[in-house]
């Protein structure tokens, strides 16, 4: 069947999973029985051509996008000049179409330690067309460069089809790419990656998602992006090395940022906040840590592990008033991005997001959160739908049961980072943890109308085709029907 507007999402979660290959039963899920060759896991060097600055005086470099609205129809375009500001001007222009429309930018710099950065540029394309590849350009002479990117399927024109015909109309990757940890993991609904990193296994990770037969069209980054904070003074060249990394992928389609743990730190100002932007104020966001979007069929939220999230926090205020906002008419689809993992079986992380989990698990229950990508923990994971909701701390009924109308809780920071995987795992597997590997890799997630979702996570020793984990996924507001592994076999 032909595929209207395939939307395909990748989220880079650089999830350190020793890939497991024939699954072994345990008291829960299954525990992959593929083992990777134990190897330590390495930075790439700078010299390395993946970081090579493109040629020319002051060429722009580091190019990412990002969405730059609330529904899709600005996108959020920056890029790094290194000798001097130079243009702030970004040229655009659909495909087949020579007229040419311009945007103006601002630009910054920060200090870091010893480190000053180049000149940061950020511009806002705004009141594009939905459906419609567009052509832009940056810098000026010799050392013009030019991109590309497509903006999605307007959201009710998405939804008519959905009704008429049972078409494919959002294909979601996800992946973690831990360039230090964020594997460029794209998970479906724009890609998903987390811990991706710069290492060896990082490349390995974002090359793999970009020769995946299913395309991603935007990544859903779950968090520790260069992990620069691992060197001395927070060496942030690392930063720049980064940049130049992954813009093979980010200079063409939207990476959706989340904040890890290797990206709170600050002296004076915080790196990641400097060079990367997000529309947070569009969702009424008062930081640019917690905010959503809205992107084809899929509500998306990303929450900060790291910011204050108790009770009359800005976060905690803001997420309560978020989630009654969520149309799942126009919205099917509700998913949740964070870094540090609630449902984890792995002894590396283990219950540090356990707070957080406690405060906001009953919205993600009562409001049908259909999955939950998180980062932090090298490896892969895949929860059933399972909740923890009913105690009260003089109850004692704190065990986690079936329950769904929770979301699954994939843990995807399987990116390549030089941490390493993380391969020490509890015994036996708790009955929540559904699948579990420890290798790198990226996911998958294609949304095929309101009621279905196909998941898949690929590991990077296979073909690039190749499925390691799969889920077909029912939509807990339309089709709310047991889609646990145990319910599938």
């Amino acid at each position: 069947m032909r595929s209207w507007g395939s939307f395909v999402v990748v989220v880079v979660v650089t999830v350190l999973c020793l890939i497991l290959n024939e699954a072994n039963v345990c008291n829960g899920g299954s525990t992959s029985s593929f083992v990777r060759k134990v190897e330590k896991t390495i930075d790439m060097p700078l010299d390395s051509d993946v970081f090579r600055v493109p040629s020319g005086y002051n060429a722009p470099q580091q190019v990412h996008i990002t969405q730059g609205d609330l529904v899709g129809k600005a996108v959020i375009v920056s890029w790094v000049t290194q000798d001097e500001p130079g243009s702030n001007t970004v040229l655009y222009w659909k495909a087949n179409d020579k007229q040419k429309s311009s945007a103006e930018g601002k630009v910054l710099t920060y200090k870091f330690y010893n480190y000053t950065s180049g000149y940061i540029h950020h511009c806002t394309i705004k009141d594009l067309v939905f459906n419609t590849k567009y052509y832009y350009a940056l810098g000026v002479g010799n050392t013009m460069r030019q991109f590309w990117f497509r903006t999605l399927l307007k959201l009710d024109q998405m939804f008519l089809i959905l009704l008429v015909s049972s078409v494919n109309y959002m294909n979601l990757n996800l992946c973690e790419f831990n360039y230090n940890s964020y594997c460029i993991s794209y998970e479906a609904l724009n890609g998903k990656h987390g811990d991706l990193g710069q290492s060896y296994d990082s490349n390995l990770t974002l090359t793999h998602y970009e020769n995946n037969p299913t395309k991603g069209q935007t990544v859903l980054f779950v968090g520790d992006l260069s992990y620069a904070d691992n060197y001395p003074f927070h060496d942030n060249v690392r930063w720049d090395t980064w940049g130049r990394f992954v813009e093979r992928s980010t200079a063409y389609q939207p990476w959706i940022w989340t904040a890890g743990n290797h990206e709170i730190d600050f002296v004076p100002e915080i790196p990641f906040t400097r060079r990367y932007h997000v529309p947070y104020k569009a969702s009424g966001s008062t930081a640019p840590l917690w905010y959503s979007i809205k992107r084809a069929s899929a509500y998306i939220i990303v929450l900060s592990s790291y910011s204050a999230y108790g009770k009359y926090t800005p976060q905690y205020k803001w997420l309560e008033q978020e989630f009654p906002k969520v149309n799942r008419t126009v919205t099917p689809w509700l998913i949740v991005l964070m870094h540090s993992p609630w449902y984890n079986s792995y002894n590396y992380h283990f219950m540090e997001g356990e707070t957080m989990r406690v405060m906001y698990e009953p919205w993600f229950v009562k409001y049908k959160v259909d999955v939950v990508y998180a980062g932090h923990v090298h490896a892969y994971e895949r929860s059933e739908r399972v909740s923890n909701i009913a105690y009260n701390v003089v109850n004692g009924i704190c065990t986690p049961i079936s329950d769904q109308s929770a979301p699954v809780y994939i843990t995807i920071g399987d990116g390549g980072n030089l941490e390493g995987l993380a391969t020490n795992m509890t015994e036996p597997q708790p009955k929540y943890s559904a699948y579990r590997e420890a290798s790198f890799g990226h996911a998958m997630f294609d949304i095929k109308n309101r009621t279905h979702a196909y998941y898949s996570w690929h590991r990077n020793q296979d073909g690039y085709a190749v499925t390691a984990d799969s889920l077909w996924f029912f939509n807990r507001y339309w089709n709310p029907v047991d889609d646990s592994t145990t319910a599938v076999s």
